[in-house]
């Protein structure tokens, strides 16, 4: 099939690149010059595993094409047949608001509509309040009679994107009203999904509104998990209870389930935070806002984590951060990604600077981007020249590198053996066992 990918962020590249992958003719277009010249010469502008192998493949075939023109998607001359265009731009949270700023994914509708053909698709992919879907397909509609709009959220996980966009656990379709063109949406989107759909991955068709909730619902209840241990960790540090075993046991409750419950530094990144606040912000519009309101709380509880964090830092260190060296191992929002958008581990190096501490951090992927964010934060590549003579090191992003290290020889650059987990992810035992004053969130000092 024709497909064109209007976004290559973390969402548009990689789809962009596995849907040439399975054997379709892909046009990617961003307004980013850089971007598309990196892509274009099959480089991943952004760390993602598996992405770059993905490119250099498809790239080769000529099948996966990227531009910044969005006039490159008009049908080639003799060409039969739709296009399906899939639109991947972001959604961030209004500066000063909860709300979704949904100006890019309008943005992209705009440009696409002098090129749209009768029997063409859009399809939205961008994760948006409610009700977005009904009023984009009211604008194509009556610029293009016989063009139609789908949704199709994504569930991808920065770091597994590849084999979520390849093997995921589900595909819903939003489709339109109308009886004939829901068909038509339904076959184009079952000829680009054929692999996964032969396969017997489960097809969800839904109405627009249901599908763009499906994803929204989908992060708040991922919050909610994740805040609830989290909250569970604060009673646990108030009584001298273990969080971890505490979760172990109820995780074995399969109507609770053991993932996302490790108790930690939080969430972040480009989703969860901005979705559950823009999701209360749309329940307000439509007078629901009481369903919500619990959704502040696991947002409360959250940013919570972080200041508690940087108390315990404060803490091991002797009161006061002056004069103390604080090595933080981890600038991503989560290990496998150079994303660090709404960073706990950067934003608790941020808040011990300010306190007047002499912070390093270090990350295996992302601290390019962290330089860029956080000018006045040091970093270091090397794990052992970042924790020379530090007074604290904190585990605040759960890297594999970071997992593995040698505590007794990590013991010997330090200034005082003082290590706090932040993600729960270090064996307490080993580094205690090393000579390690070791601390972790929601568990006893040991």
């Amino acid at each position: 099939m024709r497909i064109s990918v209007v976004g290559c962020g973390y969402l548009g590249a990689v789809h962009a690149a596995c849907m040439a992958d399975v054997g379709h003719e892909v046009l990617g277009i961003d307004v980013d010059e850089r971007k598309v010249a990196d892509l274009s010469a099959a480089r991943a502008p952004f760390f993602e595993p598996g992405l770059p192998e993905v490119l250099q493949r498809t790239c080769a075939t000529g099948r996966l094409r990227f531009t910044t023109d969005v006039a490159a998607i008009a049908r080639p001359p003799g060409a039969d047949g739709p296009t399906v265009h899939f639109v991947c731009v972001g959604t961030p949270q209004r500066r000063g608001e909860f709300a979704a700023d949904t100006s890019y994914v309008d943005a992209a509708v705009s440009a696409l509509l002098p090129h749209l053909r009768p029997g063409d698709l859009v399809v939205g992919k961008s994760t948006v309040p409610v009700g977005t879907a009904a009023r984009l397909a009211d604008r194509i509609g009556e610029a293009v009679p016989g063009a139609a709009l789908a949704w199709n959220p994504e569930f991808l996980r920065e770091g597994h994107a590849v084999e979520d966009t390849v093997h995921p656990d589900r595909i819903v379709y939003g489709l339109p009203p109308d009886p004939d063109d829901a068909r038509r949406a339904k076959a184009l989107l079952d000829e680009v999904y054929a692999e996964p759909v032969a396969a017997g991955i489960p097809v969800i068709t839904a109405d627009y509104a249901t599908a763009e909730l499906v994803k929204t619902a989908a992060n708040a209840f991922l919050a909610t998990k994740i805040s609830f241990i989290n909250a569970m960790a604060e009673v646990c540090e108030a009584a001298g209870a273990d969080v971890t075993t505490l979760a172990a046991a109820i995780g074995h409750d399969d109507r609770i389930g053991a993932r996302f419950l490790r108790a930690g530094l939080g969430f972040g990144g480009g989703c969860l935070p901005k979705d559950i606040r823009a999701f209360m912000a749309r329940a307000g519009e439509l007078g629901a806002d009481q369903a919500l309101t619990f959704l502040r709380e696991v947002d409360a509880i959250n940013m919570r984590r972080r200041t508690r964090m940087v108390d315990l830092a404060r803490q091991e260190v002797g009161g006061s951060f002056l004069g103390r060296k604080v090595t933080v191992l981890g600038a991503a929002f989560k290990p496998d990604s150079d994303d660090i958008r709404d960073s706990p581990a950067l934003n608790v190096a941020a808040q011990i600077r300010l306190q007047g501490g002499d912070v390093v951090v270090t990350d295996p992927a992302a601290l390019e981007n962290a330089r860029r964010a956080w000018p006045d934060l040091r970093y270091e590549e090397k794990v052992e020249v970042a924790c020379q003579g530090a007074d604290v090191v904190l585990l605040l992003t759960e890297w594999r590198e970071y997992r593995g290290l040698d505590p007794a020889s990590l013991g010997e650059v330090v200034r005082a053996r003082n290590v706090l987990d932040g993600r729960n992810a270090l064996d307490a035992q080993l580094w205690r066992a090393a000579g390690w004053n070791y601390r972790a969130l929601g568990r006893p000092r040991g």
